[in-house]
């Protein structure tokens, strides 16, 4: 390897392992596609990654560890299943390579790029939450900078089509994951997490509701304002991602209390943001925005994470 290139490895040759194994392809970072892991010899990503000059293994993680090509890896990007990560972590967990998990498995730090990468930076593995995390965790964050959270609430709703198997199997930590989430990372007080398979012709794009209960009394010009700078601060990876219409914000007093089953009346705001994320369509189509937004985020990430090591080794 050069000294000015950081090699990196994808398992999974799926369409999330794909999208990301172009995207990496076509930046103009520091990243090298050192190899593309999978477990179908047919599969279209492992048929791209050698056109494409990438060195692959059809036979799973072991066949890439005994490879003599592995010492030259700096960092793994998983893009299985939750309970594949389990399996692969445990196999690269003493061999010093850093590994990006883009799973729900929630087993290293959580990662938000715009909200706390910079605290997670060295974490030997780095978990990259969920796409509805990645949509959604910037925005309770965004609201908790300015008036602390006391309950966050998100709703993803993707096209059907852009859930796979991987996806499918992961529904149940999808929504305990992203939840943690928005409290972790987001910092709010309490939270839930929802997702919605929509099987609607033509495919929707992905929509993703957020909801924050701020007690008391608030700003909303400073919430609407840190808000539309997040906004900005996760475009700069994800461009496809916007506010789909102005934030919502309304008051309940003590003559319009909210009733919170779990809690009970509530006095303060509900903030609601509405947002749409529009795919870049590199290898998957547009209307997958939440796979993309996942790919993108582990993108920017990995590269943050080579710039960070280089630097520190002198590169």
């Amino acid at each position: 390897m050069t000294s000015e290139r950081f090699p990196v490895a994808i398992i999974g040759s799926g369409n999330i392992g794909t999208d990301l194994m172009l995207k990496t392809l076509r930046s103009a970072g520091p990243l090298t596609m050192a190899a593309m892991v999978g477990i179908d010899p047919q599969s279209d990503g492992l048929a791209r990654a050698k056109r494409h000059g990438v060195q692959t293994y059809s036979q799973g993680l072991p066949e890439l560890l005994s490879a003599p090509q592995f010492a030259d890896i700096r960092l793994v990007l998983d893009a299985t299943s939750a309970d594949a990560h389990v399996r692969h972590w445990e196999a690269l967990r003493d061999t010093g390579v850093r590994v990006l998990d883009l799973t729900p498995a929630a087993i290293g730090p959580f990662c938000v790029p715009v909200v706390n990468l910079e605290d997670h930076i060295d974490a030997p593995n780095l978990n990259m939450v969920t796409c509805g995390g990645q949509a959604t965790v910037p925005i309770v964050a965004a609201v908790n900078a300015t008036s602390p959270v006391s309950y966050a609430e998100i709703v993803s709703s993707i096209s059907s089509k852009s859930a796979g198997p991987g996806t499918r199997a992961n529904i149940d930590e999808f929504t305990e994951t992203t939840a943690t989430a928005l409290k972790v990372v987001g910092g709010a007080q309490r939270s839930k997490a929802v997702i919605v398979l929509n099987p609607a012709d033509p495919p929707i794009l992905m929509r993703n509701t957020v909801y924050c209960l701020v007690e008391g009394d608030c700003d909303p010009a400073a919430i609407e304002a840190s808000i539309a700078k997040m906004i900005e601060r996760v475009q700069q990876y994800v461009p496809g991602y916007r506010l789909k219409q102005p934030v919502q914000f309304e008051t309940f007093g003590f003559d319009n209390p909210l009733h919170i089953p779990e809690t009970g009346k509530f006095i303060g705001t509900r903030i609601t943001t509405l947002l749409q994320v529009t795919g870049a369509a590199d290898y998957l189509p547009a209307y997958a925005g939440n796979l993309d937004i996942m790919t993108s985020a582990a993108l920017a990430t990995a590269e943050r994470i080579a710039a960070h090591s280089m630097r520190n080794v002198g590169v």
